[in-house]
């Protein structure tokens, strides 16, 4: 089990490797500090670029549960963190009067009991062993849950009307993803240390590549790479490939038998690497054996 919160940088560092994750050292250091102080990260950047996958690289080597909460657009309180059994609080009334229960009162307040609490990925990961809490892609919620959040995270505890408040025996590690679709309110973020998670450089590319998939022919992986990084550049495409599309599509044409990047088999898997018809359209032809050619030029 490894020691936490590791003892210095290079632990963390070593820790998400050995998880499978490439990180660099800015972006180790940020995990560290929050493992260490015990603040939430907030992680922002283009789909794609492994944010989600730091959250569970963490939570399988610290080890620690993962509890994921995956935002969207009108989430409330009883996705996000509990809601009353309504049906079993109705049960327990009919079997009360079936039984002659008569007082009231007392029947009111036992509907209110934690039996009847159903606990949703926030009280999930408060309650319970150790976890890992990732709130996924923020950017999707809508604002006025945010300031619910608040609670949360600065004292890791909820508050449930009919009941009191509910805190952590042993605070979660919090992991924030966005995407950067809309602002994320300045209090959050105050709560919070934050880093900005880019596509990575060629090296690191390969190094991940390296990492995920091993049969990958080294030439091909080192052609796919330039390839992916030249379509990253500039506005031309809409939605260009993250790490993710970069190790399927390197899978992808291992699976096809080829050990260098050519036009035929990239133009037939390109759906493995461009996610948008748009996209791949303006990639076809002659602008695709050209960018080929670049990418084993540059791998070379």
């Amino acid at each position: 089990m490894a020691e936490f919160p590791p003892p210095d940088i290079a632990a963390t560092q070593a820790l998400l490797e050995a998880g499978g994750y490439v990180a660099d050292r800015a972006l180790a250091t940020t995990v560290h500090l929050a493992l260490a102080m015990g603040r939430p990260i907030l992680l922002e950047g283009e789909p794609g670029t492994g944010k989600t996958e730091i959250a569970k690289v963490l939570a399988a080597q610290l080890p620690r549960r993962l509890v994921r909460l995956q935002c969207h657009d009108g989430m409330d309180l009883a996705s996000a963190a509990y809601e009353w059994n309504h049906a079993r609080q109705l049960m327990a009334i009919r079997l009360a009067e079936a039984a002659g229960e008569a007082d009231r009162s007392a029947l009111e307040r036992g509907l209110y009991d934690r039996r009847f609490l159903e606990p949703r990925p926030l009280l999930q990961a408060i309650e319970g062993s150790p976890a890992l809490l990732l709130i996924d892609e923020l950017d999707r919620a809508d604002e006025p849950f945010e300031a619910f959040l608040l609670e949360v995270l600065a004292d890791f505890q909820i508050t449930v009307p009919e009941l009191g408040t509910i805190r952590a025996h042993t605070p979660p590690v919090v992991v924030i993803t966005s995407n950067r679709t809309r602002e994320v309110h300045d209090a959050i973020r105050r709560r919070c240390l934050y880093h900005w998670v880019d596509y990575p450089d060629a090296a690191r590319e390969r190094a991940i590549l390296a990492r995920r998939a091993p049969d990958v022919p080294a030439a091909l992986s080192a052609q796919v790479v330039a390839f992916a990084q030249g379509l990253r550049g500039g506005d031309t495409f809409f939605k260009p490939p993250g790490v993710a599309e970069t190790v399927d599509w390197a899978r992808a044409l291992t699976a096809l038998n080829r050990r260098e990047l050519e036009p035929d088999a990239a133009e037939a898997t390109l759906g493995v690497l461009l996610k948008y018809q748009d996209d791949i359209a303006r990639l076809r032809g002659a602008e695709l054996a050209r960018r080929v050619e670049e990418a084993r030029e540059a791998a070379s």
